[in-house]
């Protein structure tokens, strides 16, 4: 396993399972499976609804608590001192863990300057090992690492080949934030796993486009935390640190940057009015 160094001396797994959308109900055997497949980074929110999942799994894997790097997300409705002090002892409750290993704001909406206010309380009284943010685009990321703190140690952002966040990637370089992905795989959008430039890449290698498309990444300095219900595609996932792509390989993926989502925007109003609704 690679790890990075966070902005606090934390030391981060590089590659992790997340639990977006996985359902409550399959939660708890999920993350089972990728602890017992070798992953040691467990990716959660109080949005997906499933913390108490994580933390049934967190308790059953026979594993010590130290092993393991925890990660969840205040949500909006949580937002403010107030409201997110109280989640956040909700999520312990619920991870059945005395600490956090990574705090993040999920959404950059609301009162997310008293929610990181009682992040950083939380990293102060040891419930938390390390905090961040999570989809803040350039602008309203300078904005918080100017007027916290506690600079974010990472900042989750939508990171695949199709979008490489170069320009978010540098500044948060300049800060000492370290790039997270989600949707690695874009969730297969734009055709991902068939795109013929990935396939060239991954046959030279003997590997999957899946496994090209995450070692890139690694390779890019980012942190990347797939997501799958299917142990088969958890081990293939896991398995990407024995090759190393080139300086062509390398270029010839980049080239696939688009420096567009795939997903949403927050500067168009109709998405941030369906986050509003998310709110209620």
């Amino acid at each position: 396993m690679n790890y990075v160094t966070l902005n606090n001396g934390v030391k981060m797994p590089q590659l992790g399972y997340g639990v977006y959308q996985t359902p409550p109900e399959e939660t708890e055997r999920c993350v089972l499976d990728a602890i017992s497949v070798g992953y040691r980074s467990i990716d959660t929110a109080q949005a997906y609804y499933n913390e108490g999942g994580v933390g049934a799994a967190i308790s059953k894997c026979g594993l010590p608590r130290e092993e393991l790097f925890i990660t969840t997300k205040v949500w909006i409705s949580n937002a403010g001192y107030d409201k997110a002090k109280a989640s956040i002892s909700d999520s312990l409750k619920k991870l059945h863990t005395d600490y956090i290993d990574l705090l993040l704001i999920h959404q950059p909406f609301s009162d997310y300057y008293g929610t990181y206010r009682a992040m950083e309380e939380a990293y102060r009284d040891g419930k938390v090992r390390a905090i961040g943010v999570s989809n803040f685009y350039p602008d309203r990321f300078i904005d918080i690492a100017n007027f916290c703190e506690i600079v974010p140690a990472v900042n989750q952002v939508e990171t695949h080949l199709f979008w490489q966040q170069k320009t978010a990637k540098t500044v948060m370089q300049k800060y000492g934030t370290q790039i997270e992905s989600w949707g690695p795989f874009a969730e297969g959008r734009n055709d991902y796993f068939n795109n013929p430039v990935l396939k060239t890449v991954a046959s030279r290698h003997g590997k999957t486009p899946a496994q090209t498309a995450l070692r890139f990444l690694l390779q890019s300095g980012v942190v990347v935390i797939p997501k799958s219900t299917h142990k088969e595609r958890m081990i293939e996932n896991f398995d990407v640190f024995d090759f190393e792509l080139d300086a062509a390989d390398m270029a010839d993926l980049e080239s696939l940057d688009t420096a567009q989502s795939l997903f949403f925007s927050h500067y168009d109003p109709q998405t941030v009015e369906w986050f509003m609704t998310r709110n209620k």
